[in-house]
Parts: structure tokens; sequence; C-alpha cells
């Protein structure tokens, strides 16, 4: 399957739920899709995950003599490494599931293929395999599974070096045990994701210390959602590293999750501001303006909320960003960012969503610039103390910072009245 650019953006934009696809990945995107050639699930449009490129300098050492395909892919080619290194029938057994994996793919097998690491673990022994197939060059993890041995994904080497190789495989019945080869570079483990009272995120990485190729972490058991993420050092969504074989655990039931209904929403006297329609143009807030809010290294999924952008002008003249971000089963957060002329985007505001209450986004700014409400698909009207109700519109509203009461009137017919409060 070929994708075009706007493909690719809209499957970034519904995975991630909160950033801005840059160009450059873009490209990535293509050599990682183009790469893979066996995935058990297929789970592109439910993941949030990073395509990151993983250069090598010791460790497991990649090369390459940088002539025509398929030579021109790198491939593992030091002596295997790990406890079981010396192990011939393990190795034999190893061979022999690479082997019948092509052989199910229809591929054929040029040589015998390199094991790369062989070491036991909690789960039991496992591998990392680089091979010739009739066509190119690829890598992959074996793992353990009452069967013996069996390949877990195939990933196609080519030009673009270790760009998108998986570096680690969750292995064992409950996925509690995580296995992370040494590229060369410092590596970074957190075992779970938590929310600041304001809906920032919070991890705790430590280094992680390899030897003899290869690190075998405890991790708590990921059968339904990932909380595990390993980056290279920096920490960044940038460094982080792909975990193979998730997908039984992003998407167990084997099919990508329906797209979040997307509401965008312009509201009056933005445009004046804006310069432009940002809501026509899809602007999203940029990814170091929120970055505090995503997670530096994990994959999620997302439980199917809604997700919300609107647009528009606080009294003071300032550009208004109004975006959500939710993972995996997680509460829904929602943050506002302003910008003056000429000037970044900068979190004021956060709170979570309730999208069940009459009002589900009410979320007061900083400087008496206002109260911004939202609720789909109603008409929305305010008042100060006692007074006259005032009309506000429909689904999302900057009301001014004095309002107390909010009137939300449904599609059903239903009329709620919810105090503003602080």
């Amino acid at each position: 399957m070929t994708m075009n650019d706007s493909e690719v953006r809209e499957i970034l934009r519904r995975a991630t739920d909160d950033l801005a696809v840059p160009a450059e990945l873009l490209a990535a995107v293509r050599r990682g899709g183009g790469r893979r050639l066996v995935r058990r699930r297929a789970v592109l449009a439910a993941v949030c995950v990073a395509v990151v490129a993983l250069p090598v300098a010791g460790g497991l050492r990649l090369a390459g003599d940088g002539g025509a395909a398929p030579a021109v892919a790198p491939l593992f080619d030091e002596p295997t490494r790990g406890d079981l290194a010396d192990d011939d029938g393990y190795l034999r057994q190893v061979r022999e599931a690479w082997e019948r994996q092509l052989k199910q793919m229809g591929e054929g097998m040029r040589g015998e293929p390199h094991v790369v690491w062989a070491g036991n673990t909690p789960a039991g022994p496992a591998a990392y395999v680089a091979g010739d197939t009739t066509n190119d060059r690829s890598v992959g993890f074996v793992e353990p599974t009452a069967d013996g041995p069996r390949v877990d994904t195939l990933t196609r080497l080519d030009d673009s070096g270790t760009d998108g190789l998986e570096q680690a495989a969750l292995l064992g019945s409950q996925r509690d045990v995580l296995l992370v080869l040494d590229f060369g570079q410092q590596v970074e483990f957190s075992a779970d994701l938590r929310y600041l009272p304001d809906g920032r995120v919070e991890r705790t990485f430590t280094p992680v210390a390899f030897r003899d190729g290869a690190a075998v972490l405890s991790v708590p058991p990921q059968r339904t959602k990932l909380t595990v993420a390993l980056a290279r050092t920096p920490v960044s969504r940038a460094n982080a590293i792909h975990i193979s074989n998730t997908e039984l655990i992003l998407a167990p039931d084997g099919q990508d999750r329906p797209a979040s209904p997307l509401f965008r929403h312009l509201l009056p006297g933005a445009q004046q501001v804006w310069g432009s329609d940002p809501a026509a143009e899809q602007v999203s807030a940029p990814t170091e303006a929120i970055a505090d809010y995503l997670d530096p290294g994990g994959a999620h999924t997302h439980n199917g909320s809604p997700r919300l952008s609107v647009y528009g002008a606080t009294p003071d003249g300032r550009r208004l960003l109004v975006e959500t971000i939710q993972y995996d089963d997680d509460p829904t957060r929602v943050i506002a960012l302003l910008a003056g002329r000429n000037l970044p985007f900068e979190v004021v505001a956060s709170t979570t969503v309730d999208w069940l209450a009459p009002l589900p986004v009410r979320l007061r700014l900083p400087d008496d610039q206002g109260v911004l409400v939202a609720a789909e698909g109603s008409a929305l009207s305010y008042r100060v103390g006692d007074g006259q109700w005032q009309d506000a519109g429909r689904n999302a509203a900057l009301l001014p910072a004095a309002a107390t009461d909010v009137r939300v009137s449904g599609a059903d017919g239903t009329t709620t009245s919810v105090p503003v409060g602080s």
C-alpha cells in the first residue's frame, strides 16, 4: 500500500492526538512502512509512536559496504553475543524458526542467517537475527513460545541503516520481560506514566545497564496497555525507541481503532487576530510548546474520545489555541495556549475533560482573559450573577471572566445550567 502525504499526516495526527507532523517525519514513515515485511497486527492508526533513527557506534555494531542493493543495507556481522552464543542446539532452533518464517512469507533464504544475540530471559530463551532473503536483508526478534522459538517481526534493511529498527521486544505470556539490544548508545527506561494535577506527564527514567550485547528487564505486565518507555539519552520524543511486538497490546482485535471524532471551532474575532483561518488550515499546537504534556518515550492508543481544537482571540489581542490530548484509557486533558503578536505559543491553563457532563470543557484563562467552554452540538449562553442570559453561540465559546453561569441547551432538548466556578 502506498500512502500520500495527506494520508500519512492524517494517520499520524490521529495516532498522536496532539502533534503537528514535521515534513522530515513523512520521509521516515515511508521508509519504515516500506521496510516492514510481517506484522501480526496492523496498528499504524492506533499507535502513538515516534519513528526514529538509531545511529550505531559500538555495542551490536552494524556494518555495510555501501554498494548496490541488497548489499546497500547494513547487516549485523559480528560474533554472536549473549549467554547462549555457544549453545549450538538453541542456535539451530533459531535458524530453523527463521527459515520457517521466510517460507510462510514465500521468501527464499540466501545463506545461513546470523544470530546477532541469543540469551536466557525470565520468559525463556530469546534471540535477534539478521539474514539475507531472496530480495533483501532482514532482521528480527525471535521469542520463546510453548512450541519453541518463533520469529516475531521481520524488518527489511535498506540504505537508511537502522532508521526505524526495533531495538527492544516484550516477551512472555504476560509481556512482563523487556529485552533491549545494545546499539552502542546510552538508553534509559521508564516503567510507567503518571500525570501531575495540572495534566503534565511525569516519567522517571533510569539508565539501562547492558551486558554482553543486551539488557533484560522485568517490567509490569503489559497486557492491556503499554506503560513502559525507552529512549536514547537525552530522553525526548525524537529519541524514543520502538519496542517490537506491541501489536497484540495496542490492537488486540487485530483491527485499527476507529478514528476519534475531530471537532474544530473558530471563535468570533479569531481570524482578525490570527490573520488567517487556523481551523481551515488545521493548525496544531507546536510540539515544543506542549512538550510537558506529551509522553517523551511511550506508545499509546486512544479510547475514542473526541479530539477538540478551538481557535480564538483573547480580549487583550492574543491568539488562543485550545487542544485535547488523550492516551489509552486515561482521562482527556485540555490545554489552552496563548501567543502574542510574533511570539510563540505558551501553555497558560489545563484541566481534564468530562465528556459525559453537560459542559465537558470549562477552563479559566489567566489575567481575566475569560473562560473557555465547550459542549459539542449544544447552544451556549451565559450570565453574570443574576443578570440576563447572553447568547454565546454553539459548540464552544470564550466567555467573559466575570461570567458566573453557563446554560447548555443540548440537541436533545435538555437545558442545563452549570456554574462557571474558579
